[in-house]
């Protein structure tokens, strides 16, 4: 049986020369949303070819626990902050596993 909690892929695409600075805002949000309810897996990749690159992979139990997670006042003010260190907006996939 396929499961039923929401796989999420985050793509966040730094300016170049602003890798640091986006690391440094991205990183603070594993923490806290770690802690939030529905959380089940929430994990920051960067690219070790293209360092602009970074992937939050995301496991939450339900859609609702993931709009809560968007929602939130961290992920609000952070990306609000990255807003001008980012080559495009964040991208957001949602997935549900088949097998």
């Amino acid at each position: 049986m396929a499961n039923s909690n929401v796989q999420v892929l985050v793509s966040v695409a730094a300016l170049p020369g602003k890798e640091k600075e986006v690391t440094s805002l991205l990183l603070q949000l594993v923490g806290p949303s770690r802690q939030e309810e529905g959380c089940i897996r929430y994990e920051l990749l960067q690219n070790h070819v293209e360092p602009t690159e970074f992937v939050f992979i995301e496991e939450w139990e339900s859609e609702v626990a993931l709009m809560g997670h968007i929602d939130s006042i961290h992920v609000q003010e952070i990306f609000r902050e990255l807003g001008n260190l980012l080559a495009t907006p964040p991208v957001i996939h949602r997935y549900q596993v088949l097998a």
